[in-house]
């Protein structure tokens, strides 16, 4: 089978930093599915992975945590689907990645693609869905049908994937929803996907949330990086929860967090897949309910470039594309 893969880590200008290659296809046991792979997408964990050290892979690595394909076999304890089945996921980052002609994934984190979209509208979605799902249902507790309608959640990074997946998931929620967005192509962006108001993260926030009269908001979720923390810390409610998937090295005085007796809650959504958690079918769960969502015309794919073929020439354009940092939505790679 095709594949595109690294041996050493290479800055993305390198035309090294990722290798076509042939390999063996894989076969399915235990839970696994093995999945023909017809596009993929690039996260920033894409990006970090890949990052430029001295480590060297004795064999060929495979990264990539997007995709959407057909089933093409089944293991033998797999019962969520069968051959001929269109899926969508986010795979496992612990088990050789989706930049592959043929991937085995294990069934219980993987979702039915939503119909209505092609396979590459639906590429661009797993990773960011399952993340922003896990952290406002998940870790802030927030109501997925209903029942905290009319809470306020401010989204920093709103932007960028995790972000714009959030916005629809919060609305569908009934949240008001307070977006961040630094740049007008972005701004205009986030209010397309239903943000109530947009602010600027290059911008002191307080002020900005203070002048559209919120004093406190009852979540925020940190979807980009924690240099925001002392301003989350300003305006969550007390008693409010504040969701980041950022891990720093920054400080992060936490005062105020005791003193509004406030929650902090971090997501990383290969958790469950890394660890076997007893919950590890809810990826699958979730997959499939923003599905039926998108299939239902309440949510939208975030995909806003495709690059087509699969090779490593276009897979080094799109880690290229993510680390200017000003990706607005996903960036896609479409077929063998």
């Amino acid at each position: 089978m095709k594949a595109v893969a690294l041996t050493h880590y290479l800055p993305v200008e390198d035309p090294n930093a990722f290798l076509d290659i042939n390999l063996p296809k894989p076969t399915p046991s235990g839970r696994d599915i093995l999945v023909a792979v017809k596009a993929v997408s690039i996260n920033p964990v894409d990006t970090k992975l890949r990052a430029p050290k001295d480590k060297v892979e004795d064999t060929p690595r495979i990264l990539g945590w997007d995709a959407s394909g057909i089933v093409e076999a089944v293991g033998p304890d797999a019962t969520l689907f069968k051959v001929g089945d269109a899926v969508y996921y986010a795979g496992d980052v612990t088990r050789s990645g989706t930049n592959a002609e043929y991937q085995l994934v294990d069934e219980r984190i993987v979702g039915s693609k939503p119909q209505s979209l092609s396979f590459a509208e639906a590429a661009a979605l797993p990773l960011t869905t399952i993340t922003a799902y896990e952290a406002f249902f998940d870790r802030l507790g927030i109501d997925r049908d209903g029942a905290d309608k009319g809470q306020t959640v401010l989204i920093i990074g709103a932007g960028g994937g995790v972000g714009s997946i959030g916005i629809q998931l919060a609305k569908a929620a009934g949240l008001v929803v307070i977006a961040t967005a630094s740049r007008p192509e972005t701004s205009s962006w986030v209010k397309e996907l239903g943000a109530d108001h947009v602010v600027n993260h290059r911008e002191p926030m307080v002020e900005q949330v203070r002048a559209l009269g919120f004093q406190h908001v009852d979540h925020i979720a940190i979807f980009n990086d924690m240099r925001h923390w002392e301003t989350a810390v300003e305006l969550i409610r007390p008693q409010g929860g504040i969701v980041t998937i950022d891990d720093t090295d920054l400080p992060m005085p936490m005062e105020g967090m005791k003193l509004k007796a406030a929650s902090l809650h971090w997501e990383f959504m290969f958790t469950r897949s890394m660890f076997e958690t007893p919950d590890m079918i809810e990826q699958h769960n979730l997959l499939n309910y923003v599905a039926a969502e998108i299939d239902a015309g309440r949510i939208r794919t975030t995909l806003d470039k495709v690059l087509t073929p699969i090779n490593a020439q276009n897979i080094r354009a799109a880690h290229a594309l993510i680390e200017t940092g000003q990706a607005k939505g996903k960036v896609v790679v479409e077929s063998f």
